[in-house]
C-alpha cells in the first residue's frame, strides 16, 4: 500500500525529475582551486580542503560522523576505538589551519562519547575557547542508563584575536521576577502585548533549540540534521557579513542555507551525492533575509516562548 504524505508534512525531498538539473549545479574540487564560493562540492573532505586557497576561510563549522555506527545514504561509518577515531579526526582537522584567515574560528559538533577526542585533536592546532552543550529534546529512553538528550560543540580559534559578535546572539527570555527601580521603571526588561521579556547574553548552554521534524519547513530525510537556529547562532557570533563559511561535512546543506540567509558566503563539502543534491536544492530555494525559525529581528527566542506568530514561521 502506497504511503500517503500527511498534509502538514513539509519535509524537503528530491523529485527524481529534478536530479539532473541539481546535479549540474554541484561543484568539484577544481572549482574550489579557482577561488569560487557559494558552492556545494561533491567530494571527500580531504580533497575538498586541499583545493581551497590558503587563508580564505573565515569560519569553519563541522558536523562530522560521531564515533557511532551510522549509515549516511550509501555509506556506513563504523565505530572505532578512541585512538583510531582521534586519528581520523586529525586527518582532516590538521588540514584546516592552512585555509583559515588569521581571525577565523572553528566549531566541531560531537556527542559525549567522542567529545574528549575532538577536544584533544582540536587543541593540537587551535586555541580552545569553550565547549557548548545543547539540549536535544528528542532521544531514546533506556532502562539501564540516562536518556541521552544533549550534544557538545567545541569552539576554538586559530589565534588569540577572533571574531565574536556578542550582541548578535542575545536570547530573549521571559521575565519571571520583573524588578523595577524606585521610579517604577523596568530593570533590563521590556513589556509588550505578548508579555515581559529580557534580552540576555548567550551562554554555553543552549536549551532553546528544536531538532527538525516532519512539519518544519527545514526538515529533510538526513539522519543527523542540525537545526537552522543552531547554525545561525554560530554564524552570527563568529563571522561578519560577506565572510566565507566552510562546512566540510555539509550533509543536507543547513550551514550553507543559513550562511546564505544571513549574508555570508559558503563552501559546503559532502561525499554522498544524494545529500549534495538535497543541499543544492535547499540553497537554490534560500535567499538573503529569509526567516530562520526562532530568530526574529536580530534576537533569538527561547523554545516555545516566542509570540505565536513567530513560532509559526
Amino acid at each position: 500500500m502506497e504511503n500517503v504524505r500527511a498534509k502538514r508534512n513539509r519535509t524537503i525531498e528530491l523529485d527524481p525529475a529534478e536530479k539532473d538539473t541539481l546535479r549540474a549545479g554541484v561543484a568539484s574540487p577544481a572549482d574550489l582551486s579557482r577561488g569560487a564560493r557559494d558552492l556545494i562540492v561533491c567530494c571527500d573532505c580531504h580533497h575538498g580542503i586541499d583545493a581551497i586557497p590558503a587563508q580564505s576561510i573565515d569560519l569553519v563549522v563541522a558536523d562530522p560522523p560521531y564515533n557511532l555506527r551510522r549509515t549516511f545514504g550509501t555509506r556506513t561509518f563504523v565505530e572505532q576505538d578512541e585512538a583510531q577515531y582521534a586519528n581520523w579526526l586529525d586527518g582532516w582537522i590538521s588540514k584546516l589551519p592552512r585555509v583559515m584567515s588569521a581571525q577565523a574560528s572553528i566549531y566541531v559538533c560531537c556527542d559525549w562519547r567522542c567529545s574528549s577526542a575532538v577536544e584533544r585533536v582540536l587543541s593540537r592546532y587551535f586555541i580552545i575557547q569553550n565547549r557548548i552543550t545543547w539540549e536535544r529534546e528528542k532521544g531514546r529512553a533506556a532502562l539501564r542508563n540516562w536518556k541521552s538528550a544533549s550534544e557538545d560543540i567545541w569552539f576554538a580559534s586559530l589565534g588569540t584575536q577572533y571574531v565574536y559578535n556578542a550582541d548578535a546572539v542575545k536570547l530573549m527570555r521571559r521575565v519571571i521576577a520583573p524588578y523595577t527601580d524606585k521610579g517604577g521603571q523596568a530593570k533590563d526588561w521590556e513589556q509588550n502585548e505578548f508579555g515581559r521579556f529580557r534580552a540576555t547574553a548567550a551562554s554555553n548552554l543552549w536549551t532553546d533549540l528544536t531538532v527538525p521534524f516532519w512539519s518544519m519547513p527545514e526538515n529533510t530525510p538526513h539522519p543527523t540534521q542540525k537545526p537552522e537556529k543552531l547554525l545561525a547562532k554560530i554564524v552570527l557570533a563568529s563571522s561578519n557579513p560577506g565572510q566565507l563559511v566552510l562546512d566540510p561535512f555539509v550533509g543536507s546543506g543547513t550551514s550553507a542555507v543559513v550562511a546564505k540567509k544571513l549574508g555570508r558566503h559558503f563552501i559546503g563539502i559532502e561525499l554522498e551525492e544524494e545529500y549534495c543534491l538535497l543541499a543544492q536544492k535547499r540553497v537554490q530555494n534560500a535567499s538573503p533575509g529569509q526567516p530562520i525559525q526562532g530568530l526574529h529581528a536580530g534576537t533569538f527566542w527561547e523554545r516555545n516562548s516566542a509570540p505565536p506568530k513567530l513560532q509559526n514561521m
